[in-house]
């Protein structure tokens, strides 16, 4: 942990989407905010793949995102990082946690858990298991707090609520957990700004950081957009591909979405329409409640044919 007598480290922020199809409003609400919270801030935006579940991966979806980005005016201030290519650094910070006792092979299945709501608190396997997984070991009275900058105060009872948790799947791939936790360290990353759906990882990622002796970051989620029916738009048939022919519509979407106060128009020259955004937006004016996807706004996420 850093000692609070230190400096400020020069903001460093982050978008990190999973090649699982093509960038979304969603995803898009994500990519504006943590951009303009960035260069707001005088910062650097970087982006990483988090391509870490190779089952769950599209061909060219990664490559696709981020033509989109670019497109619309959001491009990387440095390499863009794949998670595919850092096992080493994942195994490294594995075999720390294994040495120092705060990991621990498990061979527990999801059916011998079952019996104890899916939680892990003690090994309860009922044989060994050639593919065996890797967990952290989150004692009772584990307890995590942070202040988001949008939500306020949370805290988390780690053991009652989570459990210990997987840091290395039983199929060999990393968890997702571990794998951000040493990207943002590696990655010198000093605020965290994302949606909504992972604010409840967060304790479990600050605990990581706690274990390996890294610096927490400053974390802000920001709302999620919502179909007609309350579901996440990534997990929903209309979470069509954002449209970037004409940047403005797909831009002020995200804006509207983030509560900002409309402005301009962009025409297909996103980068004066973003430079005056970066001087307007209004971190205050972020909603913590979910945006419902209106059903008109769909015809500006139909993906060009160019």
């Amino acid at each position: 942990m850093l000692d609070d007598t230190s400096p400020p480290r020069p903001y460093r922020g982050r978008f990190a989407p999973s090649p699982t199809g093509p960038l979304h409003a969603g995803s898009l609400v994500a990519a504006l905010g943590s951009w303009l919270m960035a260069h707001q801030a005088g910062g650097r935006w970087l982006i990483r793949i988090e391509d870490v579940d190779r089952t769950r991966e599209i061909a060219g979806a990664a490559d696709d995102q981020l033509s989109a980005l670019h497109r619309l005016g959001l491009r990387s201030d440095g390499p863009v990082v794949r998670q595919s290519a850092r096992d080493d650094l994942y195994a490294a910070a594995l075999e720390r946690l294994l040495a120092t006792g705060d990991a621990f092979v498990c061979h527990c299945s999801r059916r011998d858990l079952a019996a104890h709501g899916g939680l892990h608190r003690a090994c309860v396997a009922q044989a060994h298991r050639p593919d065996p997984s890797i967990r952290l070991r989150v004692p009772p009275g584990t307890r995590v707090a942070f202040v988001d900058r949008i939500h306020g105060r949370i805290e988390q009872d780690l053991h009652a609520e989570v459990g210990d948790f997987v840091l290395r799947r039983a199929d060999g791939f990393w968890a997702y957990q571990l794998a951000v936790v040493v990207d943002d360290a590696d990655q010198a990353i000093t605020d965290i700004v994302r949606g909504t759906d992972l604010i409840d990882s967060t304790p479990r990622q600050i605990l990581l950081q706690q274990r390996l002796g890294l610096p927490t970051p400053t974390y802000a989620h920001l709302p999620l957009v919502l179909d007609a029916d309350g579901r996440k738009l990534s997990k929903s048939l209309d979470a069509l591909p954002v449209a970037t022919g004409d940047p403005y519509d797909a831009l002020a979407f995200a804006w509207a979405a983030l509560g900002q106060t409309a402005f301009g128009q962009a025409g297909d020259r996103p980068l004066p329409w973003l430079a005056q955004a970066v001087e307007r937006f209004d971190t205050d004016r972020i909603p913590r409640a979910p945006r419902p996807a209106l059903a008109a706004s769909h015809n500006a996420f139909v993906a060009d044919d160019a």
